[in-house]
């Protein structure tokens, strides 16, 4: 009787093993307390919240398989991030919605930011933030049509 093996998923082939020791520490270390900022910044104006969910799921990916193939076979994934970790660029409708999101938490930050007269500074740092969105989603990274 032949018994077939499992061909290994083509994700599984793209990426690194997860660490061991330290290392792995390090990783889960650090996604527990980028999910712990990216949940403070739900309710925090000034601190974005994506990016550090974002951290927290490589992090996460990177010390753990299980979890790493669990991101990868969510529709969150398959969706948005897809097309951009294969080829290194968005669909036009992607990269709207991206930036229309982006935009309009961060004009929302910003509103409760005048509302409740934030530093300057603190104003300027985001308006510094959402340029560079701006200018890396819109001009660096390559359209899929």
């Amino acid at each position: 009787m032949k018994t077939e093996t499992a061909k290994p998923d083509k994700t599984e082939t793209q990426t690194a093993p997860p660490l061991r020791g330290w290392g792995r520490f390090f990783y889960l270390a650090s996604g527990f307390l980028a999910l712990a900022l990216g949940a403070l910044g739900t309710v925090m104006p000034f601190l974005p919240t994506t990016p550090f969910v974002l951290l927290a799921a490589f992090c996460f990916g990177k010390s753990s398989r299980k979890l790493h193939r669990w991101f990868l076979s969510t529709q969150f994934y398959h969706k948005n991030l897809e097309s951009f970790a294969q080829s290194r660029g968005m669909t036009i409708k992607t990269k709207l919605t991206l930036l229309g999101l982006v935009t309009f938490c961060m004009g929302l930050s910003f509103a409760v930011m005048l509302v409740f007269s934030a530093p300057i500074f603190a104003r300027v740092v985001l308006g510094v933030v959402w340029l560079c969105h701006v200018l890396y989603f819109g001009f660096q990274v390559k359209m899929i049509v």
